[in-house]
């Protein structure tokens, strides 16, 4: 059959241009040649993060700096804000870790809101809070400028967010929303190869990290940050996953961060059109929607077409493209396909023109 492309929610198609990028020599984690690589992306990191803070480089998927987060943040309780598959898992792994945890629970495809988790910390039992920016699981987004408002209210309590599939999508200022971690993986819309995490550290977090006994090693902040602050990490990191990284970024400043922002934007509305034109709707509450991947109601609520899912998905894939079936407790009452990395409106449309022909042979 060959290639089948992938427009599945992560992880996403990779250029043969980026896939070149990992040919390069190898080199010493600790020689010149590293420093060099490290220092070269770090500017343009900080620049993507909208942050003065290091950006840290963790050969990891995210979820080992999620975890490390609740390891280095927590001394008291975290609050685990909970609206889909993946910010339920952040509970249980914070409970995993041992620390004193508690659920913000709202429903599957429905944002994170202000108001719940200001009540939450009014009762000054939580010193952290995690929530996740872009719910991959249902295409749900949380209003960040909203959850900041929060933030700038209990300084003291550390925020973690994870950007996993919304960094480089679209416009993040880490720095004047306040956050005090943000993490995201390179295999959604860096359009990298699973395997490295990228993260920042607020100075307040770093503080608070120096507090906390039971780190660990691997994920000590304090120890990116002592290396860090040389060009290292704290161990052998994937090499040549960042000169592929080094490659990409130079892909995404060449397009522009305003231009590829934008790009994303439309993909999504083109993807939303395709979905509602076919007589399907949203799952995301209305507003809320990702602008890196859709998440198609097909039963998971009222309203709206609904097809044979299993059935929809094998017939485009024998076009040669791979889109996603739903996940977790909502897999086949919704199905999601992405729209972030490398794609256009040209790529989608051959996607869409697929998917046309699928439908018609249901």
């Amino acid at each position: 059959m060959g290639h089948v492309k992938l427009f599945i929610p992560g992880p996403i198609e990779v250029s043969e241009k980026t896939l070149q990028a990992f040919a390069h020599p190898v080199v010493g984690h600790r020689s010149q040649a590293f420093k060099d690589l490290y220092a070269r992306v770090q500017p343009r990191l900080q620049q993507l993060f909208y942050t003065k803070q290091p950006v840290f480089l963790s050969t990891s998927s995210a979820w080992g700096v999620m975890e490390g987060a609740i390891r280095n943040l927590v001394n008291k309780k975290v609050l685990c804000c909970c609206n889909g598959a993946f910010s339920d898992k952040w509970l249980d792994v914070s409970l995993r870790c041992g620390k004193d945890a508690e659920g913000l629970k709202f429903e599957w495809g429905m944002p994170v809101r202000g108001a719940a988790l200001d009540e939450k910390l009014a009762t000054g039992e939580f010193d952290t809070v995690t929530f996740i920016h872009n719910e991959t699981s249902t295409g749900t987004q949380s209003p960040l400028a909203e959850l900041s408002q929060i933030k700038k209210k209990y300084p003291d309590v550390m925020f973690i967010v994870d950007t996993v599939s919304s960094m480089s999508g679209q416009k993040i200022q880490v720095d004047e929303l306040g956050f005090d971690v943000v993490l995201c993986g390179v295999q959604k819309a860096f359009a990298l190869p699973p395997g490295l995490a990228i993260f920042t550290v607020s100075e307040a977090a770093f503080e608070r990290a120096a507090t906390v006994k039971g780190r660990g090693y691997y994920f000590d902040f304090l120890e990116f940050k002592k290396n860090g602050d040389k060009n290292m990490t704290p161990s052998t990191p994937v090499i040549n996953h960042i000169y592929a990284l080094d490659s990409k970024l130079n892909e995404i400043f060449a397009e522009g961060l305003e231009a590829r922002f934008a790009r994303h934007q439309k993909l999504a509305e083109m993807t939303r059109a395709w979905a509602l034109n076919h007589g399907f709707i949203l799952y995301p509450e209305e507003g809320y929607e990702s602008v890196t991947l859709t998440c198609i109601n097909n039963g998971a609520k009222p309203g709206g077409r609904v097809i044979d899912v299993e059935k929809f998905v094998k017939l485009v894939k024998e076009q040669g493209f791979l889109i996603n079936g739903g996940y977790g407790k909502i897999k086949g009452t919704t199905f999601r396909i992405s729209n972030m990395g490398d794609e256009t409106p040209e790529t989608m449309n051959e996607l869409f023109a697929a998917m046309d022909k699928a439908i018609a042979q249901l």
